[in-house]
């Protein structure tokens, strides 16, 4: 279940912000790791009206993240593979740290950026942002393969790729 979803334009700029009222009966609010509290979710806006709201801001534009396939998931929004820069599937990455397996965000921020994140606790907006400037940073890199005809990222496991289209 998603409890907030934060979206930010290339820049960094605040796109989206909201909490998302739950769908379920929340059993744990992990306060300590999300710092979410009850109240933050008793007046958010339903789940399907956050849905399409980001649906639409999706639609047509490149994403960029980590983890999409789990975002996207979570969300139950489809996307076409080909518009995604997703930096846990980034082969470039993987390799630097040799291996193949998913980093997180934090790690990969701070062994390619020497800059910390997440301090607290777990905060999208931060993440966000944080994934576009090592993005930005390793951009011409990455359109470079795409623009000769390569893929530079391996696949999302096999029982998320129904999000991509």
């Amino acid at each position: 279940m998603i409890a907030r979803i934060s979206v930010c334009d290339y820049r960094g700029n605040l796109i989206v912000d909201t909490f998302v009222r739950p769908t379920q009966a929340v059993v744990d609010y992990r306060s300590a790791v999300t710092g979410l509290q009850p109240h933050h979710l008793w007046t958010a806006p339903l789940f399907a009206d956050v849905q399409k709201k980001v649906a639409t801001v999706f639609r047509g534009r490149i994403l960029v993240g980590h983890s999409l396939w789990q975002h996207l998931s979570l969300i139950g929004i489809r996307h076409p593979a080909l518009d995604t820069r997703d930096l846990s599937l980034f082969l470039p990455f993987r390799r630097s740290l040799c291996g193949y397996s998913v980093v997180p965000l934090r790690q990969l921020v701070y062994h390619l950026m020497r800059r910390k994140i997440g301090f607290g606790y777990e905060h999208p907006l931060e993440e966000a942002r944080a994934a576009l400037d090592l993005f930005r940073s390793y951009e011409e890199h990455w359109e470079d393969i795409i623009r000769a005809g390569g893929w530079p990222c391996s696949l999302p496991p096999s029982a998320f790729i129904e999000w991509f289209q």
